[in-house]
């Protein structure tokens, strides 16, 4: 296994950490919301920078595997979600832009494999972009917000939290349009057309 694909799998590893990081302070009492904090924040730093890096070093070195083909995307789509669970879990993401992102994730995997499938890539455009850029702005404010919650409670919590609702409908529509322009492309290519039904 490549560099690239090892950095994948650092980050599908990172994912069930942040997770049960996320859940220290309900299983074992807020003495435990200090650890569970930062661990919080060093899964996401390090599952953030093995995305970053394992494109890059892939394409640098002409490191591109299938493997890392089907891996790569499918990691995206588990930490995200892990992660927007999580804030949906702690009431500070709408239950309305989860559920859309939740969908586009599935739907925009399933187109993957379909065109994968067909030897085809689905190419990025500017709304997955930015999806991409809101998904990492909305995550850093929200673990943001859990650290400061903790440490510096006050009334600055009420404006924080719409500002927190903004940003994930921002997120949401972004990962909305994203797919529409994404299945728009594929219907207009007629990639898919020859599959057998």
């Amino acid at each position: 296994m490549n560099i690239p694909n090892r950095l994948t799998v650092l980050r599908l590893v990172m994912v069930p950490v942040f997770f049960i990081s996320f859940c220290l302070p309900q299983w074992f009492g807020e003495g435990a919301r200090v650890v569970s904090v930062i661990m919080m924040l060093i899964c996401y730093v390090v599952a953030e920078l093995s995305d970053l890096l394992d494109g890059k070093i892939a394409r640098k070195y002409n490191l591109v595997t299938d493997l890392g083909k089907v891996m790569d995307p499918f990691a995206d789509t588990l930490s995200h979600l892990t992660f927007f669970a999580c804030f949906y879990g702690m009431g500070i993401m709408p239950a309305i832009s989860f559920i859309i992102i939740m969908w586009r994730e599935f739907s925009i995997l399933f187109l993957r494999m379909l065109m994968m499938g067909k030897g085809k890539a689905v190419a990025a455009n500017i709304w997955g972009k930015s999806k991409t850029v809101l998904y990492a702005v909305v995550s850093i404010l929200s673990i943001a917000y859990v650290v400061a919650s903790h440490f510096v409670p006050g009334s600055w919590e009420d404006a924080y939290r719409i500002l927190l609702s903004v940003m994930f409908y921002l997120a949401a529509l972004a990962s909305l349009l994203s797919f529409t322009t994404y299945l728009s492309a594929i219907l207009k290519s007629k990639a898919l057309s020859g599959m057998t039904r």
